[in-house]
């Protein structure tokens, strides 16, 4: 029997992609999932197609009032959660000296401040021995032209996962971050990534390919998981090899 059965999650951003496919995986392991997104439509047709126990709700994790809302109306729906996935993010580019502040605080109001206020508003409501998972980005540590903003913004998600593994270690929840590499999801086409370059990037990535939404929500599932009781404070790579073999010529 899964270590998740009948475990409650709350996932961000969860009506495409990354979170998507994460909501899916622990559903298929037996927990029931709430998954939340911006756009009303798009959050009820991934609960349609994800299916029965998957719920939906709507907020903005840049909105410091939609994560109270949220908190609200996860304590009045389960009381308790059992695992929290802050997956909802933004990726734009820019040089360094055409960067605004418009974008810089888009980028750090969803992808860190956000992210901050959210966890803080459901803490109370994890379940003591539960778990946090951050999904953050090899941006974190590589220094990818034209994402100063977005680099810094997930650097900044990934010093608070240490942060916190050790703050609420106390009450046994878990804090680990997962990096992605490059993954076919919307989020490239938003970014405006042409085929060629995913071609490219496929090419030389160590294991010959891009990366899957379901790489990652194995790896997330896992981490919530009774198998990965003895893991936190943890960051994983999971990007075919792309960080550890640095490309040269």
């Amino acid at each position: 029997m899964s270590s998740l059965k009948d475990k409650i999650v709350v996932i961000t951003g969860g009506n495409s992609g990354i979170g998507y496919a994460t909501a899916a995986s622990f559903l298929a392991k037996g927990a029931k999932v709430l998954i939340t997104g911006r756009n009303p439509g798009a959050i009820q047709e991934a609960v349609y197609a994800l299916g029965h126990p998957a719920e939906g709700f709507k907020a903005d994790q840049s909105d410091l009032n939609d994560a109270k809302r949220l908190a609200e109306y996860v304590q009045g729906r389960f009381g308790k959660i059992d695992a929290l996935f802050i997956n909802a993010g933004v990726a734009k580019l820019a040089p360094f000296e055409t960067v605004t502040t418009d974008l810089y605080d888009e980028l750090m109001n969803v992808n860190f401040k956000g992210a901050f206020f959210t966890i803080q508003q459901l803490l109370p409501l994890i379940s003591d021995g539960g778990s946090i998972t951050l999904l953050s980005a090899l941006n974190a540590y590589a220094g990818t032209p034209n994402a100063a903003v977005l680099s810094a913004s997930k650097a900044a998600l990934n010093s608070l996962g240490r942060t916190l593994s050790r703050e609420l270690a106390s009450r046994r929840i878990r804090v680990n971050t997962v990096n992605p590499g490059i993954i076919t999801t919307p989020l490239l086409e938003k970014v405006g990534m042409p085929d060629v370059l995913k071609t490219h990037l496929g090419s030389i990535t160590p294991l010959g390919r891009l990366g899957k939404a379901e790489d990652i929500a194995k790896m997330v599932t896992f981490l919530a998981s009774d198998e990965a009781s003895f893991i936190t404070g943890a960051e994983y790579n999971v990007d075919g090899g792309l960080m550890v073999h640095p490309l040269i010529g």
